[in-house]
């Protein structure tokens, strides 16, 4: 599941997977084994039983070598996404509280005032790469902007959360860089607060030291970035190749949120995440499985399991029920800010640039290698130029 071959078609990957039922072996990295749960009703059960499962790595992180480019995304950290009961829920009330201080209308200008500055540094041109210039600088402009961090830092907070996330050999390396950012930033908040994410993390009534702190920070900078990122990405991707969206460049039925709903289900942009570790030897949906095992969810194969089918226009109802955002206690908790970067921004690269379609044939798009994300490399696009 690391490789490019995985990249390029990983739903014949999960459906081979699913010869060995619910839960099957993979290996994510070269020797590194895990167990993935491809099920949609096995997935549930996980995700809901914080009595059997646990989310701390610790003892799982003894079995790879501490160099594991896996270790970034995988290795213990004091955070929400590591932790269960008392402690979890504390470290995750700093971040909903802090998400709940973004005012809808005020996120959804700020995001079209980056769209439109965007959009205006290639709209003349009449060509474009989306990713690159597009939907990777999107979110994380955002999300500096939330957290107060300083615009020189904004190419670095991208590297490192692509770096960890790609998990190759240059991940230990990308991370550390993410959390030198957030530690100085942290520094200088201790000392001089501002109106900003920081500075709430900071001086929330849960008391978070230092290193907690930090890794809030960075766990909350990359739920808003990477999985956005990929969110608009592979959304746009579909409005261009699928023919029953044609015409909803230009006003049709089929609208961003649609698109974005059919990518939840079919090409989650975070596809293979919520590790967690039997707290002891189980049998789980037929499968024996020994205590600190990692088992990993399959959000994408779990989805193309249960999806409604999609008939006539796409129209599907009861769009909660997919895994994109995972379930149960650990949820993600960045999802409706990252709907509505998502949304947004689609809304307005279509509606400056109603003409878009592909510069390169669908099939010879490239994907992100990496056994959790769903992404695309490049995504060239051709229109019509407008001129300022």
């Amino acid at each position: 599941m690391y490789g490019p071959a995985f990249a390029a078609d990983p739903q014949l990957v999960y459906d081979r997977l699913r010869r060995h039922g619910a839960v099957a072996p993979v290996e994510i990295a070269p020797g590194v084994e895990a167990l993935l749960v491809t099920d949609y009703q096995a997935a549930l059960d996980l995700l809901r039983d914080t009595d059997t499962f646990s989310k701390d790595s610790r003892a799982w992180q003894q079995t790879v070598p501490p160099t594991s480019p896996l270790l970034p995304m995988l290795g213990y950290r004091p955070t929400a996404l590591f932790s269960d009961g008392e402690v979890h829920a504390r470290y995750r009330r700093v971040i909903t509280d802090g998400l709940a201080l973004l005012e809808p209308h005020l996120l959804q200008r700020r995001v079209a005032e980056v769209a439109h500055r965007l959009i205006g540094a290639f709209e003349a041109v009449g060509t474009a790469d989306l990713i690159a210039e597009y939907a990777r600088q999107l979110p994380i402009s955002v999300v500096t902007t939330w957290f107060g961090v300083p615009e020189e830092h904004g190419a670095r907070l991208v590297a490192g959360i692509a770096g960890m996330i790609e998990s190759t050999e240059k991940a230990v390396a990308a991370y550390g860089d993410l959390v030198a950012v957030v530690t100085a930033m942290v520094a200088e908040r201790r000392e001089r607060p501002r109106h900003d994410l920081t500075s709430w993390f900071v001086t929330h009534p849960a008391g978070l030291d230092n290193e907690e702190v930090i890794r809030q920070i960075t766990l909350t900078m990359i739920a808003g970035h990477e999985p956005t990122t990929n969110l608009i990405g592979n959304a746009l991707l579909r409005l261009l190749t699928d023919a029953r969206y044609a015409g909803s460049l230009i006003g049709g039925a089929m609208t961003a949120y649609q698109a974005i709903d059919e990518v939840l289900w079919h090409e989650p942009p975070m596809a293979n995440l919520s590790a967690h570790y039997p707290r002891y030897d189980i049998t789980f949906h037929g499968r024996e499985i020994p205590a600190g095992s990692l088992v990993l969810v399959s959000y994408a194969a779990a989805n193309s399991q249960a999806a409604p089918p999609a008939e006539g226009t796409g129209l599907r109802s009861g769009e909660s029920a997919h895994l994109a955002w995972a379930a149960g206690p650990h949820a993600c908790p960045a999802r409706d800010p990252a709907l509505l970067i998502a949304i947004t921004a689609i809304e307005q690269l279509t509606s400056r640039l109603s003409d878009l379609e592909l510069a390169t044939p669908a099939e010879e798009l490239l994907w992100r290698p990496g056994p959790f994300h769903r992404a695309l490399v490049h995504l060239p696009v051709r229109f019509h130029p407008v001129s300022g």
